[in-house]
Formats: structure tokens, sequence, C-alpha cells
């Protein structure tokens, strides 16, 4: 489908707006309640870290932690990571049920409480399954070298990046979520063809069970050459029209198209190393050992300081992958609307995701800037149509 054009003599009514106050007000007010909840649970999670990282408390804990196990170097590298783990876990489970609860007033949460427990709980199990080999191994480093640990690291850091980008669709994705293939039909085969005509190889269209947790619309293409495929939510599948589905998918080619998956691989590894490299820097100043009541880097009551530094580095960093995320959800738009050629269909389906995502459709410059990895659809439906507004115009036929 392609846009046409056949102007009209005479004055032109004003265009409707793209979204009613009512709209505009609804997703305000969900932005302005989700917000305290947000930004305390980020804040408190990274105080938290300071205060263990920069204080004997973090290096109290690891101590108390590996006594109850013998009290061994390996206990407290072990048990010391597991308590930093779970304590994280608990500073942020008030507000991570406070931000819940708003959005299911706002009619976005289909799970109930025991299931979002769940979920929590198989989050803190990932998470300490990656956890605790990697503080085993850095600390096996830090052993053989309390001083250069970090050459070996940062490689090792940069290569578990690359891995964990291509495995998560395999390992990470089913444990929350059940996937099941699209079944025969035009709109599979137009997807399939969609993606032939872009030159992009997938395995396969798949339908995730999101209505389990959530009534928001989404879809996206991932994992890497053989894990390649086309994701659906079936709250999408349910509520948008075919074509917007497809406006969807051509938005989420168009990051396979510019090897996005593969260029923020690339740079999540070298930003690991580059992490790693810096965290080696601060655990030879002697100062903010002493501080963390560690000896040398070595001691595994070092490893709060080590959380505390990462987690600064990620919070001040974070405004410009943000950046970066934003720049690069404009190009899949554009690459979108340049694949299908349908502005209007474009602009629908950003408004339905909008609408049904309870979305603020124009959020304060700053917090954009700060938090945003997405355009907001205001921003997003105006390079629309002045996307539209540049391409050629369409020979006029004569009948």
């Amino acid at each position: 489908m392609t846009d046409s054009v056949s102007p009209t003599p005479g004055p032109h009514p004003a265009p409707a707006p793209d979204f009613t106050p009512a709209q505009r007000a609804r997703g305000r007010a969900l932005r302005r309640a989700q917000l305290p909840w947000a930004l305390g649970g980020r804040l408190t999670g990274l105080a938290l870290t300071l205060v263990l990282g920069l204080t004997p408390a973090g290096a109290g804990l690891v101590s108390a932690a590996g006594g109850r196990f013998g009290g061994s170097r390996t206990a407290e590298v072990l048990a010391g990571a597991a308590a930093l783990v779970l304590l994280g876990q608990l500073a942020q489970l008030p507000f991570g049920a406070g931000a819940r609860s708003v959005r299911a007033r706002f009619g976005l949460v289909t799970q109930g409480w025991a299931g979002w427990a769940l979920d929590a709980l198989r989050g803190l199990a990932l998470t300490l399954v990656l956890a605790l080999p990697v503080a085993f191994g850095l600390y096996a480093l830090t052993d053989r070298s309390p001083e250069y640990w970090w050459l070996p690291a940062a490689g090792a850091a940069a290569l578990l990046t690359a891995a964990l980008s291509f495995l998560y669709p395999l390992l990470v994705e089913p444990v929350f979520n059940r996937f099941t293939p699209m079944e025969p039909g035009p709109l599979r085969e137009a997807l399939l063809e969609l993606a032939d005509r872009d030159g992009v190889r997938v395995r396969d269209v798949l339908v995730a069970d999101a209505s389990r947790r959530t009534t928001a619309l989404n879809a996206y293409v991932s994992g890497l050459g053989a894990t390649r495929r086309i994701v659906a939510y079936d709250t999408l599948l349910s509520t948008a029209a075919p074509r917007e589905v497809e406006l969807v998918v051509a938005h989420e080619l168009g990051h396979v198209k510019h090897r996005d998956v593969l260029t923020g691989t690339v740079l999540g590894a070298v930003g690991a190393a580059v992490v790693v490299a810096l965290l080696g820097l601060l655990s030879g100043w002697d100062a903010l050992l002493s501080a963390a009541g560690a000896t040398d880097a070595a001691d595994p009551r070092s490893m709060p300081l080590l959380a505390a530094g990462a987690a600064l580095l990620g919070a001040l960093s974070g405004p410009l992958q943000c950046a970066v995320s934003r720049r690069v959800e404009t190009r899949a738009d554009r690459h979108a609307l340049e694949l299908t050629g349908d502005t209007e269909q474009f602009i629908a389906m950003q408004r339905r995701l909008a609408v049904t995502n309870v979305s603020d459709v124009d959020p304060p410059r700053l917090l954009e800037l700060l938090f945003a990895t997405h355009p907001s659809a205001t921003r997003r439906i105006a390079a629309a149509r002045a996307w539209r507004a540049r391409r050629p115009a369409a020979p006029e036929v004569v009948v």
C-alpha cells in the first residue's frame, strides 16, 4: 500500500488532532503516577549500592554471609555475591510493586500478584545463576594477579556479553513467556514476505503469550543468525489491524537490516570491557579500598566496592545510551516507511500503540532526554509526515 494524494480545490479543514485531550491526559496521568516509583527505585538501588561499596558495611555483609558457610575465601565470594544480589532485589521490590499497582489501575496489568511474585523469583534465580559464576571467576583472577586481574577479566566480560546476546532468546525469554508458531495464514505469509523483501532471513514467526501479564502491545525481532525470529505479542495480534502489525514488524526489521542488534552487541561487549578496566583502576585506589574495608582487589570484601563502581558508571552512561537508542529507533521508523511506503498506516499504528500502552505522547523534554529509549509518539508521527512531504510527488493519472 502506498500513499495517494488527490488534491481538491478550495480551503482544507484543519487536520484532526492525532490524540484527543482525554488520551493525552491519561498518558500524562500514568507517567506522573509511575515516575515516583521508577525514580525512587533507581535512586534507592544506587544509594544502597554506594553505601555498601563506600563504607565498611558492604565488607561486613560479605564477611557475615561467608561466615555462615564456613568463612573460606570461596564462601565469602559466593555467599557475599548472593547476599548483595538478594539485598538489591529486596530494596527494589516495594518500588516494583508500586509501579505494578499503578499500571493495574490503568488497565495495563492482567497478571495477579502471585504471578508477579513468581516472575520476581524467576528473575532472582536467573540473576544468581549469572552472578555467582561471574563472581567466582572474577575473584579467581584477582587471586592470581591482584594488580592486573582486569586485563583477562575485560576480555571475559566482552565474550560473556556477546554470548548472552546470542543465547538470550533461547534460554531467557522462554523463562517468562511461552512462544508458539504463528498459525499459517495471510498474516504469517505477509510477515515472511516482508522479511524476504527486506533481505532479512528469519527462522520463524512466533506468538508470545504476553496477555498473561499485560494488555500492552509489542513485537520484535530477536536473536542473531540461526536464532533470529519475529515475535509478536498476542495482544497485538488481537487488537491491531493486520497492516498495523506489518508496520510494527517492518520497524523491527529495520533494526536487523541496519545491524542494530549486532552493533549493540559489539558496543555492549566493548562497554563491558571498558567498565571492567575502569573497575581495575578503581580497585587500585588505596583510599577507596580502605573506606570499603578491603585490603586489595583479591579481598572478597572489595566486591561491594566493585559493584558500586559498576552501578555508578551505568547510571552516568544512561542518558547517552538513551540518546543512541532514540536515534536507532528513529532510523528504524524511517526504514519501515521506506519498506512499506505506507505513512497513513504507520501513523495509525503509532496512535494505536500510544493509546493502548497509555503512553505520554509528548513528555517533558528533560525526562525524554534522561530516560526515554524511544522518541515520543508525537515526534514519531511528525517525522513520518515530514518523510512523506519529502517524497517525490506521484505522477497524476488521468482517467
